[in-house]
C-alpha cells in the first residue's frame, strides 16, 4: 500500500468525472484541471494527463473518437480526440473511483493526524 495516492490515480478520477459530465477533449480537460488546482499551487503535467487518458483507453474504460474542432470543414482543420465510455466503461470507472476513494480517505486521515499532532 502506498503512502499517498499516486498522481496518476488522482488525475484519472478527475478525467473520469469529466467524461461523465461530457466535458471536452484532452486539452480542455488539462486546462480545466489547471484552473481547478491553481489555487493549491498544483499544475497537472500534460504528460501525466495524456498518459492517464491512454491508460483508461487501454484498460477498456474509454474509447476515442475524432472530429474537427470547428464546425466548418472547409476552414477548420484541427482535429480533436473526444473520450467516451466503453459499453462496460462506466462500471469499470465506478469501481476504480470506489477504490481510489478508499485510498483518499486513508490519506486524508493520515494528513489530518499529522496536522493535529504537529501543528496544534
Amino acid at each position: 500500500m502506498a503512502f499517498m495516492i499516486s498522481q496518476r490515480a488522482f488525475i484519472k478520477i478527475y478525467l473520469i468525472t469529466m467524461v461523465e459530465k461530457h466535458r471536452g477533449y484532452g486539452y480542455q480537460m488539462l486546462e480545466s484541471m489547471k484552473d481547478e488546482f491553481s489555487g493549491f499551487g498544483y499544475v497537472p503535467p500534460q504528460s501525466e494527463v495524456y498518459r492517464a487518458l491512454h491508460e483508461l483507453v487501454q484498460e477498456g474504460v474509454f474509447y476515442r473518437t475524432k472530429r474537427l474542432k470547428g464546425t466548418d470543414p472547409r476552414v477548420d482543420f484541427q482535429e480533436i480526440v473526444l473520450y467516451h465510455f466503453t459499453d462496460d466503461g462506466e462500471e469499470k470507472a465506478r469501481l476504480y473511483k470506489k477504490q481510489v476513494k478508499t485510498d483518499l480517505d486513508r490519506c486524508l486521515g493520515m494528513l489530518h493526524k499529522a496536522e493535529q499532532d504537529n501543528y496544534s
